[in-house]
């Protein structure tokens, strides 16, 4: 998962644990854009915050969304699945000589 807060713009001043981050990513999911009193519900799951400081940092969100699908964010460099497993199991194999 992409941590939002490190991608957030700059001019924020808002800074989020990261465990802020995921109780506000649960709660958009929870509630949605016809849920009456939204955002007063999401600060209250946040916890520490309030209703126009989760507004910003959804506004934040959706800008960085943007960034993402515009290309503006360059993707990161998985790893292969199963490669590095591979070449550590054989490591632990010739350390037990196996």
């Amino acid at each position: 998962m992409i941590n939002m807060s490190k991608l957030s713009s700059p001019q924020t001043s808002l800074t989020w644990t990261a465990k802020q981050n995921k109780l506000f990513e649960n709660a958009l999911a929870t509630y949605d854009e016809e849920t009456p009193d939204r955002w007063h519900k999401i600060a209250r799951i946040v916890g520490g915050t309030t209703e126009e400081e989760v507004k910003r940092q959804y506004e934040i969100l959706l800008s960085d969304i943007k960034r993402i699908e515009s290309g503006k964010v360059p993707l990161p460099k998985y790893r292969k699945v199963g490669a590095s497993n591979i070449s550590n199991e054989e490591k632990r194999l010739k350390i037990l000589k196996l």
